[in-house]
């Protein structure tokens, strides 16, 4: 019905940058609260970024400042820019949306993720 692909990921230096995307596609009317959460080695998932219908964002403390989520409702594509890296980002990213489809379901879907290394 509904997928999110995400890609971008990769290795990356300490410092440096990297920007990930998540492309939404299927029986879509509307996407409405979009997020990036991510998952490290042995530990918990944790929500990164949130951003609204409307544009409305807000971060995890770890990431204010250096993290920025946005999104291209034409193009139903979510962003994630990542800069000033450092190795404690290092996770797999997966993308969540709030999905309402054309035959009026109400969906919370998963991307499959996409790992980001941080490392020298």
């Amino acid at each position: 019905q509904v997928q999110l692909v995400e890609s971008g990921g990769g290795l990356v230096q300490p410092g440096g940058s990297l920007r990930l995307s998540c492309a939404a596609s299927g029986s879509i009317f509307r996407l409405d609260v979009m997020r990036w959460y991510r998952q490290a080695p042995g530990q918990e998932r944790e929500l990164v970024a949130t951003i609204t219908s409307i544009g409305s964002t807000n971060y995890a403390d770890s990431v204010k400042g250096r993290f920025t989520i946005s999104r291209d409702t034409a193009k139903k594509t979510l962003y994630l820019q990542m800069n000033s890296l450092q190795s404690e980002d290092t996770a797999v990213y997966y993308c969540n949306a709030e999905v309402r489809t054309l035959v009026g379901q109400i969906l919370e879907v998963w991307g499959q993720g996409t790992l980001v290394t941080v490392s020298s």
